[in-house]
């Protein structure tokens, strides 16, 4: 029973005295700067790099010798390769020539030729891989060329042979043919079968030569011969039936004619024998040995290429090795002493963390350790221990930012509250204007009504009283009757004037107060509001156009429409044509793709300037804030346009060259009814007011 605690006390000690030994290195080591003990670690770090320059420096240089080996091996054997190329195509392109004499292909074969000698001057001669052997490559090369001389005098020899020897004789056989068919008096002449037969061997004879010259081959070469024969047995036959004496005299020349083409066609022959004996035993035979010692040479390159690559290798694994080595003894001792310098780093940041994790959490009576030490850590512990004395003073304080917080948000409410009652102040202010300016002008056509229905009636009495004392006479009538309908007339045509300025008047405040959503069609809703607006216009010297087609149906809100249409003519008498200024006014509309609809307000007054623009849309924003601007005009227009109607809104404008306001928006709506009162922002989660993007141009 007493045995196992002194059996595990052994145990206890070495861990003890491992956690004392760790607790005492970090001691020591936070005497030292953190900023040191990392620059120990780089300097460890630096070393190691110094080491492994050095080594890998001494390797590059014997890779670099084994690797230059390698290398030069290789561009010898691309020299090698370059010249078996370039061998073969110089071979095929004397053949070509031979065949088909050209001077494109004479040039080709010089340009080639040499390029192939200067290749073996300079680049074979220079290498040293090649240096030792390329001696015999250029006798070989060298006869190889000078073959190709021969070949050409061989060739020069074969085209004056077949032109003279064969073609001229030919040609004069070709006239003689001619002579002894004109001497021949009628084709029922015993001569002319024979002719023939000796006509057609002699045009036999022509194609097979001409086949044979261009390309030699025995068939042609017989075919010829055959034909020649031909030609000499019917001779003979010709002169028996010949009836006169220019045709035996021309049978007499045709006859030496074709010995001379027989014995050219021999030599013809002889020499193409020569020519292809020259072809076979000089050009051939010389580019197989170039290509046998080419191939000798590339096998001599690759077998030092293997040298060269398996001296490479084992170079490249003796640096490898020492370099690991030497890179795992340094990786201990810098993971040794990181690990030591992460402990004393470690432990304190630990420290400081359960001391701010007590702050946050609201503990602020735990003590903050470390504040002792004289390194960075121990400046931080007592930052924090300052961090949570200010945190006890900021708790304090708490209390009354909340209270200060609460009275903002009260304020902040009462403030949008009375920016709502602005604007709908704004709104009925415009609407009490239209009522004003609709009464005024109502006022004209009921006053005439009034003045003419009662000077009717004092005619009617007039009358009356007439017709009492006195005959009725048909003048007077006829002049009643004439007065009564000029008045019924006058009575008419001004009551009529004022229905439809009620009637006009009715829908705009109908839209205006109820907000309500229905289809219109946005050509009379735009009269109807120009209507309304007749009387700011007699005012002002300002002259109002409307472009707007018939058939554009809109569903959404006409009244919305129509304070768009108001506060944006308002805005421009009052900024844009100002002080009585005159001008001309533009509201124009069109079809934009199926879904929407682009109405241009534009105007050629005053223009804004590049900072009024910017703020054009901005509430309370007004350049004439001293006489009783509020600056809701042009906001209102932007929140009908954005936020009820779903379309947007663009400004272009330039001082001194007016105004254009652009608005596109769909035929259907996408927003909703804001309740008979326009909404002037877009109100977030939290209660704050968020302005809306606008696009707008200042140039």
């Amino acid at each position: 029973m007493t045995g196992a605690p002194q059996q595990q006390r052994p145990a206890e000690r070495p861990a003890s005295f491992a956690a004392r030994g760790r607790f005492r290195v970090v001691q020591w080591l936070r005497a030292v700067p953190i900023r040191w003990r990392i620059l120990s670690i780089a300097g460890l770090n630096s070393a190691v790099v110094m080491v492994l320059a050095i080594l890998i420096w001494n390797g590059a240089n014997v890779l670099g010798s084994a690797w230059d080996d390698v290398r030069q091996v290789r561009e010898s054997d691309k020299i090698l390769a370059h010249l078996e190329s370039e061998t073969s195509r110089l071979q095929n392109l004397i053949h070509r020539y031979i065949n088909q004499p050209s001077p494109d292909l004479f040039a080709e074969i010089l340009l080639l030729r040499e390029a192939l000698l200067g290749t073996l001057t300079t680049r074979a001669s220079n290498d040293p891989m090649l240096s030792g052997s390329v001696e015999r490559l250029e006798q070989v090369t060298d006869r190889f060329l000078n073959g190709f001389g021969e070949l050409r005098a061989v060739q020069a020899t074969i085209t004056k042979t077949y032109e003279q020897q064969v073609l001229g004789p030919a040609r004069e056989m070709a006239g003689l043919y001619s002579v002894i068919e004109g001497a021949t008096g009628h084709r029922d002449a015993q001569i002319w079968p024979a002719l023939g037969r000796s006509r057609e061997a002699f045009t036999a004879m022509l194609v097979a030569a001409n086949a044979y010259y261009l390309s030699p081959a025995s068939g042609s070469a017989e075919d010829a011969r055959r034909n020649t024969e031909t030609i000499e047995k019917t001779i003979p036959v010709m002169t028996d039936l010949a009836d006169n004496d220019l045709q035996r005299m021309a049978l007499t020349r045709l006859q030496a004619r074709t010995v001379a083409l027989r014995e050219g066609m021999a030599k013809l022959t002889e020499q193409l024998a020569v020519r292809t004996e020259l072809l076979r035993n000089t050009i051939d035979a010389s580019q197989a040995e170039a290509i046998a010692v080419i191939d000798e040479l590339s096998d001599k390159m690759r077998q030092r290429e293997q040298k060269a690559q398996e001296t490479f290798d084992k170079t490249l694994s003796g640096i490898s090795r020492r370099v690991l080595s030497i890179a795992v003894m340094f990786l201990g001792i810098i993971l040794s002493a990181g690990v030591l310098i992460a402990l004393s780093i470690r432990l304190p940041l630990q420290q400081i963390l359960a001391a701010m994790h007590a702050i946050t959490s609201g503990n602020y009576d735990r003590r903050v350790q470390g504040t002792t030490a004289r390194d960075e850590v121990g400046a931080m512990a007592r930052a924090v221990d300052v961090f949570r004395e200010n945190a006890i003073a900021k708790r304090k304080t708490e209390d009354e930012l909340r209270t200060s917080k609460e009275r903002a948000e009260s304020a902040l409410l009462e403030l949008n509250t009375a920016q709502q009652n602005l604007i709908d102040a704004e709104r009925l202010a415009a609407l009490g204007g239209l009522v004003a300016g609709v009464a005024h002008e109502v006022n004209n056509p009921i006053g005439i009504s009034l003045t003419v229905a009662s000077s009717f009636a004092r005619r009617a009495e007039t009358f009356e009283s007439e017709l009492r004392t006195e005959p009725l006479r048909r003048s007077k009538l006829d002049e009643f009757v004439k007065s009564s309908r000029d008045a019924a007339g006058q009575l008419v045509a001004n009551l009529h004037r004022a229905g439809e300025l009620i009637q006009s008047f009715k829908q705009v405040a109908v839209d205006r107060s109820h907000a309500e959503r229905r289809q219109f069609n946005l050509s009379e809703a735009t009269d109807q509001i120009v209507a309304s607006l007749r009387p700011v216009l007699k005012k002002a010297a300002i002259t109002l156009s409307v472009e707007v087609p018939e058939g554009l149906v809109i569903d959404g809100y006409p009244g919305s429409y129509g304070q768009i249409l108001t506060n944006l003519f308002l805005n421009a008498a009052n900024h844009a044509f100002a002080d009585g200024r005159s001008g001309a006014i533009t509201i124009s509309a069109r079809a934009r793709g199926s879904d929407d609809v682009e109405i241009i307000f534009a105007d050629n007054g005053a223009g804004m300037t590049p900072d009024v623009q910017r703020q054009a849309f901005d509430p309370f924003f007004t350049t004439r804030r001293n006489e009783g601007g509020t600056g809701l005009g042009l906001h209102i227009v932007y929140n009908l346009v954005t936020q009820q109607l779903g379309g947007r809104m663009m400004l272009e404008s330039r001082l001194g060259q007016g105004t254009t306001f652009r608005i596109i928006m769909p035929k259907v709506a996408k927003g909703g009814s804001t309740g008979g009162s326009t909404s002037t922002d877009q109100t977030a989660a939290d209660g704050t007011s968020q302005w809306p993007n606008r696009t707008m141009s200042s140039t």
